[in-house]
């Protein structure tokens, strides 16, 4: 029973890290630049399409495909925050919205088109495949890989945002776009690097996730809402909020199903519903 119970919260905490690495990046754009992209999702498929077709095509290892799958959608993100987002950046919520969803609907035609509407598959290597041993317990080894990325990224992100000039530079622009201007800093700049790296953070976790989420052109819709959750509970603009919220969705929704499956979604939705009434400016607020 407790080994059960502790293999369900392990799977939880996998699950959530997973979801953390994909949803920070839309916390970054939402939070930091006030844009709703919920195209987000469609950055975290064109990450996983890129490794599969790394993976298949260029016979490329598991590992070297994520970094490009994170440079590749950050050039992407770039481009189109170039060409198209930044267009957007004064207009209404509602107007970025429904330029977001008309991207998403396009993206997905697309990868429909190239790639066809099955799942695509994903080879790991021997050593991130079956169980490892871990204070005499087996878990998933590419749970616990997903796990050690997630301390990873957080780390970084932590040192970027808080510690660097850059960091300082995007607080800045947000805060106060005039005296930022006023300052020397390049907002426009600040902005269109700050969307290739929630950008990039998408494609990164698209990548990650094929294994756990499964890899099709539908992806964007069937897991929108829950970036949306992990970014509305956890605190747009934060790095802890998200990790904080994604580690809970993961844990119960995988209690949920483990335990209650008769009653599917209904209790990540409900404790959401729970947790936004609670703390409904999130569970953590970024500091101005």
């Amino acid at each position: 029973m407790l080994g059960n119970f502790i293999g369900v919260l392990f799977d939880g905490i996998a699950y959530g890290s997973l979801l953390f690495i994909i949803s920070v990046g839309l916390s970054v754009t939402m939070g930091m630049m006030n844009f709703i992209n919920l195209a987000h999702g469609a950055f975290a498929m064109l990450g996983g399409y890129v490794c599969v077709m790394l993976l298949s095509q260029l016979g490329l290892p598991f590992l070297a495909t994520l970094p490009l799958a994170f440079l590749i959608c950050a050039l992407v993100g770039l481009l189109l925050e170039r060409t198209l987002y930044r267009r957007l950046y004064k207009a209404s919520h509602l107007d970025q919205v429904l330029f977001s969803i008309g991207l998403t609907f396009m993206a997905v035609a697309g990868a429909t088109y190239f790639f066809g509407p099955t799942q695509q598959p994903v080879l790991l290597p021997d050593w991130l495949r079956g169980q490892v041993a871990l204070f005499g317990l087996d878990v998933g080894a590419y749970r616990l890989f997903l796990i050690g990325v997630v301390v990873l990224v957080t780390a970084a992100l932590g040192v970027l945002i808080e510690r660097t000039r850059f960091g300082a530079q995007i607080r800045c622009s947000v805060d106060n776009q005039t005296a930022a201007a006023g300052l020397g800093i390049n907002v426009s700049r600040v902005f269109s690097l700050t969307f290739a790296l929630g950008s990039g953070l998408a494609g990164l976790g698209g990548g990650l996730g094929i294994d756990v989420l499964g890899l099709d052109p539908t992806f964007p819709f069937k897991y929108m809402v829950y970036f949306l959750l992990v970014v509305a509970v956890g605190g747009a603009g934060t790095i802890k909020g998200p990790l904080v919220a994604a580690l809970i969705l993961g844990i119960f929704d995988v209690a949920g199903k483990y335990y209650v499956p008769q009653m599917g979604a209904f209790v990540i939705y409900g404790l959401m519903v729970v947790l936004l009434i609670v703390f409904p400016a999130g569970l953590m607020r970024r500091k101005a």
